[in-house]
């Protein structure tokens, strides 16, 4: 008699909860502003909450296809990815917000294919290293071409500009490398003229120059560049041990830029104090535990390095915005994923998990 296909429950559980809690605060930390902008408090919850739906659809959609199909749909995959990342430079396709380009527009909707990249640059890496096997050991013909293809998206989505996605890129490739099984070295090798391009990308945009002071001195700038992250220290400080209660944020009252989308957390851990935001790091460390023990204990290689790469997308947005939060990292704008607010990262995000809900059916959990 056949196994009946389950998915990994505590995944799929701690999945719901980030979500649910990440729906109650972008309403909390965002209901002040969408009255004042939009003279409608539920603005920003009503958007929330349609691509909650839309991403539970696609994780329902996935969830009951065999995710063995994505390897023959690796290259249609990262073709459209690519393709997006060129229109969204180019106009008329291109609408510019705040001097980038990182969102298309189709009418209401907007998309950043920038997260679309991000899978399906996890998924030509999966399908590659599950055929390379063998030959990662020769440099040229085993690691040029993939770190070929991840480079070009890297170039591509930093000239939007995005340093934040770029970088999750270039982690991620060298990630599921590094867990492939590739030569240290050899990674070293390709890392070594990176640095020097990164320092340059650094160098050229003032903007960006100013964040690496200001994380080294924020107190300097205090009315300027060090503002955000003074204000996000003052809101996690503020939170005590149990916060000060759901809906109780004063820096939410527009002294925290940002304060629904990258920098959410600092508002929760106002509210829901140092218990609440240490329960939500450790649902997050649950959910990275259960992705890597599926990674691991998948009988196929495209599915373990699927479900690696996919956990290690999520664990290093993760890592980032809580740094960047904190002040342990420079200023980057990647969200918290499934908390921030932020159609397609949360749309992206839940389909990415619903394909790492597939392979766990699979997997020895």
């Amino acid at each position: 008699m056949p196994r009946k296909l389950t998915p990994d429950m505590w995944l799929f559980g701690v999945m719901i909860m980030l979500l649910s809690i990440g729906v109650v605060m972008v309403y909390s930390a965002s209901a002040i502003m969408a009255t004042d902008r939009f003279h409608d408090p539920y603005f920003f919850l009503k958007k929330q909450l349609v691509w909650a739906l839309l991403g539970a659809l696609s994780l329902l959609g996935v969830l009951r296809v065999d995710y063995r199909r994505l390897e023959r749909l690796q290259w249609p995959i990262l073709i459209t990815a690519g393709v997006l990342l060129v229109l969204v430079l180019v106009p008329p396709f291109a609408h510019p917000i705040n001097g980038t380009r990182r969102w298309l527009r189709l009418g209401p909707v907007s998309f950043q294919p920038a997260e679309l990249a991000k899978l399906a640059l996890v998924v030509y890496l999966a399908a590659y290293l599950a055929r390379k096997r063998e030959g990662l050991a020769d440099f040229w013909r085993g690691l040029v071409p993939p770190l070929a293809i991840a480079g070009t998206f890297a170039l591509l989505v930093l000239a939007q500009p995005d340093l934040g996605n770029c970088l999750t890129l270039i982690v991620v490739t060298f990630g599921l490398l590094f867990l492939a099984g590739v030569r240290v070295r050899h990674l070293l090798m390709m890392l070594a003229p990176a640095l020097p391009l990164l320092m340059l990308a650094v160098w050229m945009a003032p903007y960006r120059l100013r964040r690496i002071t200001t994380f080294l001195d924020p107190w300097a700038d205090q009315r300027g560049g060090g503002f955000q992250i003074i204000q996000s220290w003052l809101a996690l400080g503020s939170g005590g041990l149990f916060g000060q209660g759901v809906g109780e944020s004063k820096q939410k009252l527009f002294y925290l830029p940002e304060a629904h989308t990258d920098f959410i957390f600092a508002v929760v851990g106002e509210e829901l104090g140092f218990v609440g935001a240490l329960g939500i790091i450790v649902l997050f460390v649950v959910l990275i535990w259960r992705g890597l023990r599926v990674g691991v204990r998948t009988p196929d290689a495209f599915g373990a390095y699927l479900a690696l790469g996919i956990t290690v997308l999520i664990a290093t947005q993760t890592l980032v915005n809580l740094g960047v939060v904190t002040g342990s990292l420079p200023t980057k704008g990647l969200p918290l994923p499934f908390i921030s607010f932020g159609g397609s990262a949360l749309l992206m995000t839940m389909l990415s998990t619903g394909v790492l809900l597939n392979i766990s059916q699979h997997a020895n959990v």
